[in-house]
């Protein structure tokens, strides 16, 4: 079955810019330009790996272009996460930059830093009908596009499994998304049958290993692919199948490009991962807060929907991921180093 999820991302019509605020937010444009840019980044959670690396590359990115940095996690609570917000709005941040737990709760969020005369980029995760000024992020369908492929490839007939992330995460839609946008017509074929689909709550492994489990139980472990909807729920998946002992019998796909998952990736129990260059995104990122924050304007020749407008949007590209392609990749670009993945040389 497809995704229920209403949003859609095009490039279509003309370059579109954010809002460039209040008049007195742009008759300020040239002191903002004389001093220090004060960025506020809230983001959810810092559990999985990814996460990290994004804080890091992030920080190093904005002081690199001569910004000063406020970073909080919320920990995957939306109350904590409103009072970091408004904590850093009252300390004069000049922009805020979130990662959203919960894409529908966070629009209160916005609205309090636009009250405030603060514009909000919405960092990798859309906040949902909220009056977002910048969206910066990969192109997330792709990535649920790329992951179909490639499993695809591997099992072109037979009985698909579908683990999502969490339901409260526009992300986990749009990877499901591009995902069932190459799935259906193998469906409609009657070539694939997806006997399993469910979301895996707060993105946590030990949900998507209960997940699988009872994939499997329901389907007397007649399982031929199983799509993950990141890498961290991908190992959980894969320690069910390995209580089965079928690990590395049945393709698997996550994506994040996570160490874990690279390392599963040469084991053979994980078959692909799709990369996302996070320092492009960080560094993507850091600018275009930078001159958010400055009153300046961004062209853009995409936009999101979040339910209430178009949000200006800058989507970059994902990277499809396996066993032949680690060194041209995550290896080559210092993401992961070739002895943390393979081991130290002998």
């Amino acid at each position: 079955m497809k995704s229920t999820s209403s949003n859609h991302q095009s490039g279509a019509g003309t370059p579109a810019s954010p809002s460039t605020g209040s008049s007195s937010q742009s008759e300020n444009a040239g002191d903002h330009k004389s001093k220090t840019i004060r960025i506020g980044f809230v983001m959810d959670t810092l559990v999985e790996e990814r996460w990290k690396k994004d804080r890091e590359l992030f920080r190093q990115a904005a002081e690199q272009r001569g910004a000063e940095v406020i970073i909080q996690s919320a920990d995957g609570d939306d109350a904590r996460q409103m009072v970091q917000a408004e904590k850093m709005i009252q300390q004069g941040i000049d922009v805020l930059v979130i990662v959203p737990h919960n894409a529908e709760a966070a629009a209160a969020l916005i609205q309090k830093a636009h009250h405030a005369g603060i514009k909000v980029l919405s960092y990798d995760r859309l906040v949902k009908n909220a009056d977002v000024d910048l969206y910066v992020s990969f192109d997330n369908e792709e990535v649920g596009r790329l992951q179909a492929r490639a499993i695809i490839k591997q099992v072109p007939k037979g009985k698909y499994v579908y683990i999502g992330g969490a339901n409260t995460d526009n992300n986990a839609h749009l990877f499901k998304k591009g995902v069932f946008d190459i799935l259906q017509p193998l469906i409609e074929r009657g070539d694939i049958q997806v006997v399993y689909d469910q979301w895996s709550k707060d993105w946590q492994p030990a949900y998507a290993k209960a997940n699988m489990q009872q994939a499997l139980q329901a389907n007397r472990n007649r399982v031929d692919a199983v799509i993950v909807a990141n890498d961290a729920t991908a190992g959980g998946a894969i320690e069910a199948l390995a209580e089965k002992g079928m690990a590395g019998q049945i393709p698997v796909a996550g994506q994040d490009g996570d160490l874990a998952a690279a390392r599963r990736i040469i084991k053979g129990t994980q078959t692909m991962t799709v990369y996302k260059p996070l320092q492009q995104l960080a560094g993507t990122t850091a600018d275009m807060a930078i001159r958010l924050a400055r009153g300046e304007k961004i062209d853009t020749r995409q936009k999101v929907n979040n339910g209430k407008t178009e949000v200006p949007a800058v989507l970059l590209q994902p990277i499809a991921v396996d066993a032949s392609n680690l060194d041209q990749t995550m290896i080559r670009d210092h993401f992961h180093s070739r002895e943390e993945i393979y081991g130290p040389v002998q």
